[in-house]
């Protein structure tokens, strides 16, 4: 187990506030093992264990619990039967019913702080945010990073070199739990497994969704063709074209039900000169590449997506907000802004020809501002050039800025 600096310290200077700390993430992204990293944190203050509830209320033996008064009845009792504040973590919420109402009543009946995880990006847009409205703070959590890929690889012993990693990181992706296999075969059959548990218990059981193979199809449609930029439009048009009869109302519905259960994310297109954000033509992102990949035949990977899903994905670990960037008729891959910061990035595999190499500068070539600008390619020659830095693409995701 590899502790989870970035997020620790991230959520660390809400602890004893009072907000409700929400940590909502795709299922086995790591969330169950950062709810233990902070009561560690809590411990070491010196916060008494007795003190801490922790309910995985994924667990059958914690099914009583997924009632939401029964849930309610053991918290308050428990806070009558020790002395000081309690600190309660309750892992995949979204199990309770009624859970938005139970967890407000903690924060008027008893003293207390509270963790919540959730495997739905919907979590804090219905009643939750109604009921607690300005009391709580989310966190975003990923699969692992390449740079924590390596950390948990050397710690497994089966690290060899950046290399390789980087190669197993774009078949096999970040999740957790899959580095916990030495061989391939079990790395795929995990993915699957997950794959499947995701498209059945939070997308299909969750929504109900009767035609189950079209939502099937949808699905794989959108991690297939990752880093397209799509339209609800231009998605119904090209299933109509493979003669599944699907309407787009149908089409609007299953993507935001695909994109609740995280396992894309999209990237909103900005016009850079216009400085707006344009209300079609969404890019869509697996938010794994070992989930992407588990559902392709074959041992090629497919490079070009890869390497812009990859670099996407590492931005939004890294806590930046990513768009697609239009300048005029050109489109620059992502721009990820953070604060004050902004960066602009151009995702090539190679730039083996002159016309590529003119295509991946000149869109950034358009743009005036000072803020940093990037070409990430595979190859290890240095093109940078009229203040554009040409990067290698491990070692961009690595750190290399």
């Amino acid at each position: 187990m590899i502790i989870r600096k970035n997020y620790i310290e991230k959520i660390k200077p809400f602890i004893d506030k009072n907000l409700i700390k929400v940590l909502i993430g795709i299922r086995r992204s790591g969330k169950t093992v950062l709810l233990s990293q902070l009561r560690d944190v809590l411990i070491e203050r010196g916060v008494a264990k007795e003190n801490i509830v922790s309910i995985n209320l994924e667990s059958l033996q914690n099914r009583a619990f997924c009632d939401g008064l029964k849930l309610y009845d053991f918290i308050l009792e428990k806070s009558r039967s020790v002395k000081g504040r309690l600190y309660l973590f309750f892992d995949e919420i979204q199990e309770v019913d009624g859970w938005e109402k139970i967890v407000n009543s903690f924060t008027v009946d008893i003293d207390c702080d509270i963790y919540l995880s959730g495997s739905n990006s919907k979590l804090l847009s219905g009643e939750l945010a109604t009921h607690i409205a300005g009391r709580y703070v989310h966190f975003d959590i990923y699969p692992f990073t390449l740079i924590e890929a390596k950390e948990i690889s050397i710690q497994n012993g089966n690290y060899r070199n950046d290399g390789e990693l980087f190669l197993d990181y774009l078949r096999y992706g970040g999740l957790p739990q899959r580095f916990s296999f030495s061989d391939g075969e079990s790395i795929k059959a995990y993915l699957s497994d997950v794959y499947h548990t995701i498209v059945i218990k939070d997308i299909i059981e969750r929504n109900k969704i009767k035609d189950i193979d079209l939502l099937k199809r949808l699905t794989e449609f959108l991690l297939d063709n990752a880093g397209g930029t799509f339209s609800a439009r231009s998605i119904t048009d090209y299933m109509r074209s493979n003669t599944v009869n699907i309407a787009l109302p149908t089409v609007l519905n299953y993507v935001e039900y695909i994109k609740n259960a995280m396992i894309i994310r999209t990237a909103r297109r900005y016009d850079i000169r216009g400085k707006s954000l344009l209300k079609t033509q969404e890019k869509y992102y697996s938010v794994d590449l070992g989930l992407r990949n588990a559902l392709k035949a074959g041992t090629q990977l497919d490079l070009n997506r890869l390497y812009e899903n990859a670099v996407y994905l590492a931005m939004l670990a890294e806590g930046y907000e990513v768009s697609v960037g239009k300048i005029d008729e050109k489109e620059v891959d992502f721009i990820a802004t953070r604060g004050n910061e902004k960066m602009y990035i151009q995702v090539a595999v190679m730039l083996a020809e002159q016309s590529t190499v003119d295509r991946e500068f000149g869109s950034l070539e358009k743009i005036l501002d000072n803020y940093p600008k990037y070409v990430v390619t595979g190859e290890k020659l240095d093109f940078s050039k009229n203040g554009i830095k040409h990067v290698n693409i491990s070692e961009f995701l690595f750190g290399a800025r």
